[in-house]
């Protein structure tokens, strides 16, 4: 409360000056407080270097007034400030991981770090560093308390009816050509040396941990095989609420304690040990050493000489897709409902034409209706590599929204309403709550948020 008391005294006092003469008033802008939003102060040249890191990452800033990006900043003042006063952590390591991604990003750009720190006009890398980590720090906050908002938000098939009936039929919407996909995968067979190999390799870094004080980072860094986290030491930060990896990773790793490391695993991307680093209540961080299995070739040639007779049996109507998904496919997330691949995004069966990932376009592509595709290699991230067949076994023409046929799009834009509507309520209660000052020169704003409903 007294740091907020004297944010209020410096605002006034600000606000004094600037009603004096001229001279005065050019003196005291050089200061450059444009706003104070709670705990946090909103200088000029911080609209400046958005403006200018917006044109770094390729981001057009034309038609962005200084207006509006006040107004956007101050919106993520506003979402940190109470992220810190709800206690919402952060994990400060990957903030300091993605300093250095940024700063790699820079200097490979540029070509060196000296030439990043000129073209930024920086005095030294530390100082340059600081402000890229407090930039991102804001960010995450902001990021978690809008998480947070929208957390609990849930729409009822009456809401989603009536979201729909609201709509003029003059505005609603048009979807794209849409797909449902059908595959079955065939995983080559791992022997039984290869198997023990790789589990007595996890075992001996574990011991290596637990008995001889090794690094389990260092261990992550050097032997693991997922490329997403190798760098980082293994590291991951699951949420109990948000699901990321596979359900076996998850299993194990929140049925852990601080300081744990887990025996050898196996999931659909190879084995594992996992190692419980922090506990954050429905968040735990973790780092995980993955080994996949070689593969020799005869067991490769095995795999897909299954996939062309299982082909041809299905083609001479020995057998219907659905059915030898279920009896064949190696693939636990599509094998129970005939094969058929979930949208990642929307949750649904059904993935846009215009919207595909290129791997899987490419694929298709040449595909009619119900047609099989011969057996195709595929390799995933880790090294794996499985044999599968695709088909395109439902098309969905493009079409103006019906409340049927498209009721997953219509629910996904119903929710999306109804969380923006509690990002708005939320905005507006907390801007009445929260200390807000707005410096003279930006009082003449047409904000979209009543920022100026405190002066």
């Amino acid at each position: 409360m007294k740091f907020i008391s004297l944010l209020f005294l410096l605002g006034s006092f600000f606000n004094l000056l600037w009603a004096q003469d001229g001279a005065l008033a050019n003196r005291i802008k050089i200061d450059g407080v444009s706003a104070v939003v709670g705990d946090f102060v909103i200088l000029d040249s911080d609209i400046d270097k958005t403006l200018i890191e917006m044109e770094a990452q390729g981001m057009s800033s034309k038609g962005i007034t200084r207006c509006q990006m006040l107004g956007k900043l101050m919106e993520d003042k506003l979402y940190a400030h109470h992220a810190v006063q709800d206690s919402l952590e952060i994990n400060v390591e990957d903030i300091y991981n993605s300093v250095d991604q940024v700063i790699d990003n820079f200097t490979q750009q540029l070509g060196s770090i000296e030439k990043v720190l000129e073209f930024y006009k920086k005095e030294d890398e530390a100082t340059f560093r600081q402000e890229i980590f407090e930039i991102n720090k804001i960010q995450k906050l902001s990021s978690m308390m809008q998480s947070k908002i929208v957390e609990s938000v849930e729409v009822t098939p009456e809401e989603v009816r009536l979201f729909f009936e609201s709509i003029p039929k003059a505005e609603l919407p048009v979807f794209g050509t849409e797909l449902e996909i059908s595959q079955i995968v065939i995983e080559p067979e791992v022997s039984e040396n290869e198997k023990d190999r790789i589990i007595s390799q996890l075992e001996t870094f574990r011991e290596d941990v637990l008995e001889r004080g090794s690094s389990f980072a260092s261990k992550a860094i050097l032997y693991s095989q997922d490329p997403g986290s190798r760098s980082t030491g293994g590291k991951y930060t699951l949420h109990r609420k948000r699901p990321r990896m596979v359900k076996e990773f998850r299993d194990v790793a929140f049925s852990m304690e601080e300081g744990e490391i887990s025996e050898p695993f196996k999931t659909d991307f190879g084995w594992h040990i996992i190692m419980v680093d922090k506990i954050r209540g429905q968040e735990v961080d973790v780092r995980h050493i993955l080994l996949t299995p070689k593969i020799e070739p005869d067991q490769l040639q095995e795999a897909k000489n299954k996939l062309d007779s299982l082909r041809l049996r299905i083609q001479n109507d020995e057998i219907d897709f659905k059915t030898a998904a279920l009896e064949f496919s190696d693939e636990k997330e599509t094998k129970f409902n005939g094969g058929v691949l979930i949208n990642p995004q929307t949750g649904d069966t059904r993935f846009e034409l215009t919207n595909l990932d290129p791997v899987l376009y490419s694929q298709i592509r040449n595909l009619n209706d119900q047609e099989i595709s011969f057996p195709l290699l595929e390799e995933d991230r880790s090294g794996l590599k499985k044999y599968k067949i695709i088909k395109v076994s439902n098309r969905f023409d493009e079409h103006e929204a019906e409340y049927s046929l498209d009721y997953v799009r219509i629910k996904a834009l119903a929710l999306k309403e109804k969380q923006l509507n509690a990002i708005q309520d939320w905005m507006a209660e907390k801007i009445e709550d929260t200390y807000v000052n707005v410096n003279r020169d930006s009082r003449a704003c047409d904000f979209k948020n009543g920022w100026l409903k405190k002066l």
